[in-house]
């Protein structure tokens, strides 16, 4: 219960970075130097976030927050990995780390979300039973 309690003082210091880090998407949006595909994920996560429909209801106190916070994070990390070097830093205002907030914030997040939420979040669905799928495997090949 310790470790629940220590990532959940965690997490409600990071959500204090949401509206900072909204703001930056937003900046990174309308820079000429993402590419399409990248816009179109900060597009997406900035939708999500705005949106009342969540996987986790926005109205929930604390948990609602959770999945927006998830997808932010893996959106800039996505972004850090792949844009040219020191974009995101260029467009960042805030005094932390940018990376080291954003795999902090997809870190603390990913641990109060369930594993099936995590999934959707990443855009796959696991098979309700990998067993079965194995076994339809088998099946085909012999």
């Amino acid at each position: 219960m310790s470790q629940r309690r220590t990532m959940k003082k965690k997490m409600k210091d990071l959500l204090l970075f949401i509206p900072n880090l909204l703001k930056l998407l937003i900046d990174l949006l309308r820079d000429s130097r993402v590419s399409s595909a990248d816009k179109a994920i900060v597009a997406g996560t900035i939708l999500y976030v705005i949106s009342p429909i969540d996987v986790i209801p926005d109205f929930i106190p604390f948990i609602g927050l959770i999945d927006d916070s998830y997808l932010i994070g893996i959106a800039l990390l996505r972004l850090l990995n792949r844009a040219e070097q020191g974009l995101v830093q260029e467009h960042w205002r805030g005094s932390y780390d940018i990376k080291e907030l954003a795999t902090n914030l997809s870190k603390v997040a990913s641990f109060f979300l369930p594993e099936r939420i995590k999934n959707v979040l990443h855009g796959r669905i696991e098979p309700k039973s990998r067993l079965s799928v194995v076994q339809g495997a088998k099946a085909v090949n012999e």
